[in-house]
């Protein structure tokens, strides 16, 4: 065990072996991510490209999972912090004889000469005094169920299993152990040492990376990140939690196809021990068009312009599926089927199983995403420039649809497991869908069939003002004809359905308070009065705690809007990093990072930063 592992909490059992999901940074290269520890392991990385099988995957399971350890060799304190407006982090270590630090980055090389090249280069520092360090790399491939052989050539090591092989260049001496291989080094005050990880094979040449290369890497991925974030016009109170939101949804970008995945893992529990453990290294159509809007905000326009053409390239709309024209996720390249698999050999993040691949829900009829789909083409439309005839007539195709579908049970935003119900917001979201496309038309003079797609919108609207109100609760609900609460509702003076003050939302909104909100943090809804089909507890779900931000903004509150905002800063990690969700004392639960929460905390800080003048 490392220095730096000493240093975490005990837990649940085994829980030891697992550093909490929040202490970690993220990496990446806009085709694959990893996650470091603030010991300096990486715990997390597929290769190449973010729903390739695992190569390290010691956070599912600390025994079989494999892992690429690099660490001070002597006890020691450690801080990780990213080199400011960048993706390249940095883990320090704080010892008695001196200081040293480990530079983590993926050099990004899409659409250059080395677009094959995927490399991972650790970099390694004293910066005062003395220090030994060690190094372990040892990979398990395919979520650890392939065996590989380990062969020295020209001092490099090189990793060899059925469908990947890795090279390992280090410039200090490596040694094997069995499968493995190790090194200990010592370094004094200005000294470095460098390990780079590449992949072998699609026509791209081994080769080693010296001291020098990996500096001039360095400098070049530095410069990536401050150009692209450079762009931003976001000038507000938080703009470094902003702008560090900014550059995770830009690594949660896969550069081929302009998919974006929900979160950089798998199966990370939303209860550490219970089954719900999800693989959100997918596309979803949800998810990807509301950071669009994000992106869009703060003047990323050409993020929004790719996935418009993800849209057009990888997407399907001929209508014949059992969700319509559309799914609620694809694959990175627009794949449409993704078989969810348990890995049964992994014991899991804390023994939280089944570890799984894939996901079950993508066949699942969730009706909001057309809303979310559409809005994101109106705002693109408005905001970077007019879609083409052809994206006219997709969005006609999809509005047209949804006038047809609207009035049906389906499984919700929230992909419950417990049965098709008629939600509220999959209403309001195909509300959106056919409101933003009559704006689109009026505005551009597009050819629209307006007394149909009228008919449908204002029927949409008596049909929510009617059944989706509780006269007992005074509030809107979760579903039809029923008295649950639930904080998708947030999102309707947000999609602009209901005035933000309102009588009968403002009433929703002080029983949501009353009922979801826990110091400022806000529950999806309550599973045992509305069950879900799955065991255990949710935590508070961290982009329903933006969007009761953004309401209590856009209802004028803004003194509670201020203070729940800086309350949810607190719960983020130290890099200003979260999960999907928070649990019962402060830690962050489910797949990590997600794109949901910075998306929501981009939106969030935008309106609170303009209310507040």
């Amino acid at each position: 065990m490392t220095a730096a592992r000493s240093a975490h909490r005990p837990g649940p059992a085994g829980a030891s072996r697992y550093p909490p999901i929040a202490d970690h940074g993220l990496i990446g290269d806009l085709r694959s991510v990893a996650l470091v520890d603030t010991g300096g392991t990486i715990g997390w990385y597929c290769c190449p490209r973010f729903d390739a099988p695992s190569v390290f995957a010691s956070i599912l399971d600390a025994d079989r999972g494999g892992s690429f350890e690099l660490a001070a060799d002597v006890p020691a304190r450690t801080k990780q912090f990213y080199f400011p407006d960048t993706n390249v982090l940095i883990t320090r270590f704080f010892a008695a004889d001196g200081v040293g630090e480990i530079q983590d980055f993926m050099p990004v090389v899409a659409g250059s000469a080395e677009d094959g090249r995927h490399r991972l280069i650790r970099r390694v520092m004293c910066v005062r005094g003395a220090l030994p360090f060690r190094a372990r790399v040892a990979p398990r491939f395919d979520y650890g169920r392939q065996s590989h052989v380990l062969s020295m050539r020209d001092g490099r090591a090189v990793f060899e299993s059925p469908s990947l092989s890795l090279s390992l260049s280090a410039s200090t001496p490596i040694e094997t152990d069995g499968p493995d291989v190790w090194s200990e080094f010592k370094l004094t005050e200005g000294e470095c040492a460098v390990f780079a990880l590449d992949k072998l094979g699609d026509g791209v040449e081994p080769r080693s990376c010296p001291i020098a290369e990996a500096e001039e890497q360095f400098a070049a991925t530095v410069a990536y990140w401050r150009r692209w974030l450079s762009a931003s016009r976001y000038r507000g109170r938080w703009r470094e939690m902003v702008h560090r939101s900014a550059l995770t949804l830009k690594l949660l970008t896969y550069a081929p196809t302009g998919g974006i995945v929900a979160a950089a893992t798998t199966s990370l529990p939303e209860q550490p021990g219970g089954e719900r453990n999800w693989d959100y290294r997918y596309v979803w159509i949800r998810d990807s068009a509301f950071c669009v809007y994000a992106l869009l905000r703060l003047g990323f326009s050409e993020e929004a312009a790719a996935f418009m053409n993800f849209l057009s390239e990888h997407v399907s709309r001929d209508g014949g599926g059992p969700s319509g024209p559309l799914q609620i996720m694809y694959g990175i390249d627009g794949r449409t089927e993704l078989p969810e698999v348990e890995l049964s050999h992994f014991e899991g993040y804390r023994g939280s199983t089944p570890v799984r691949t894939g996901n079950g829900a993508v066949h699942q009829l969730q009706l909001d995403i057309y809303g979310a789909l559409i809005d994101s083409v109106y705002l693109y439309d408005k905001m970077c420039q007019p879609i083409s005839s052809d994206h006219w007539e997709e969005i006609h195709t999809l509005v047209d649809w949804v006038c047809d579908n609207w009035d049906q049970p389906d499984e919700g935003i929230w992909e419950t497991r417990g049965g098709r119900k008629d939600f509220v917001y999959s209403r309001l979201m195909c509300w959106v869908a056919i409101e933003r496309a009559m704006r689109m038309a009026a505005h551009r003079g597009l050819p629209a069939d307006t007394p149909r797609w009228q008919r449908a919108r204002d029927a949409i609207y008596r049909q929510i003002m009617r059944r989706g109100w509780s006269p007992r609760l005074q509030a809107f609900v979760q579903h039809f004809d029923d008295d649950v609460l639930d904080a998708s509702i947030l999102m309707m003076p947000l999609a602009k359905f209901v005035s933000p003050t309102d009588p009968k939302w403002l009433s929703t909104l002080d029983a949501l308070g009353r009922t979801l909100v826990s110091d400022s943090l806000v529950y999806r809804y309550d599973p045992l009065a509305s069950p879900d089909g799955l065991r255990g507890q949710d935590g508070t779900f961290s982009i329903c705690s933006f969007w009761y931000v953004e309401a209590l903004t856009r209802a004028g509150r803004l003194d509670e809007a201020r203070l729940a905002f800086e309350k949810m800063l607190t719960y983020a990690n130290h890099l200003g990093l979260y999960a999907e969700e928070i649990g019962q004392t402060g830690e962050q639960l489910g797949n990590f990072p997600q794109a949901f929460t910075h998306l929501a905390l981009i939106s969030a800080a935008f309106n609170l930063d303009r209310a507040l003048g």
